[in-house]
């Protein structure tokens, strides 16, 4: 998988009409775009990522998400383990397939586009692409949420783009908080 980066630069002769300096908002923009750099890096050196990631895979996304984030996806893996000892390993996984697309099967390369800070945090567009090589290549955009936690940006959420026939839909932590909700009701 290759990770294709792209940064706008926009040069700033003066002060936004407030009169603040606009600099700060050009270091955040930056420093969304190498987290969400970082956080895909990670994703590509697990594609195909299968399902919700256990406490190793999850350490490498540690540096990139943010708490709240780690803790649904801890909670996601937890409900894992509970539902494969309560089905005894006969059913399929809560999440099946790529767990960060809303692809089965994940994206084969990715392009980050430019990285927005609005008052609830901020969010990059990330233009993927799934080519197997035989089939005509599936292409959609994803959003990755970012949010401004005391060790700096990280990823909080990805809204899916695509809401096809197989794979996820909506958003990644509400298909966390489901397969969560669904794991809790077998019964042990």
């Amino acid at each position: 998988m290759k990770i294709i980066a792209a940064i706008l630069t926009a040069g700033f002769a003066g002060s936004i009409s407030s009169g603040v300096d606009a600099a700060p908002a050009a270091s955040d923009t930056q420093a969304m775009f190498q987290t969400a750099t970082g956080f895909y890096e990670v994703y590509q050196s697990l594609h195909p990522s299968d399902g919700i990631p256990d406490a190793k895979l999850r350490a490498k996304f540690e540096p990139f998400v943010s708490p709240a984030l780690d803790k649904l996806l801890a909670d996601g893996d937890a409900a894992e383990i509970r539902y494969v000892k309560a089905t005894k390993n006969q059913a399929p996984p809560l999440v099946e397939g790529d767990l960060f697309t809303p692809n089965f099967e994940g994206a084969t390369s990715l392009r980050i586009g430019t990285c927005v800070a609005d008052a609830k945090g901020g969010h990059c567009p990330v233009a993927m692409v799934y080519d197997d090589g035989k089939d005509k290549p599936i292409k959609w955009t994803d959003t990755i949420v970012l949010v401004n936690t005391p060790a700096g940006w990280r990823v909080d959420d990805i809204a899916y783009g695509t809401n096809g026939d197989f794979g996820n839909k909506g958003a990644l932590t509400g298909t966390l908080h489901d397969a969560i909700k669904d794991g809790a009701s077998v019964p042990n």
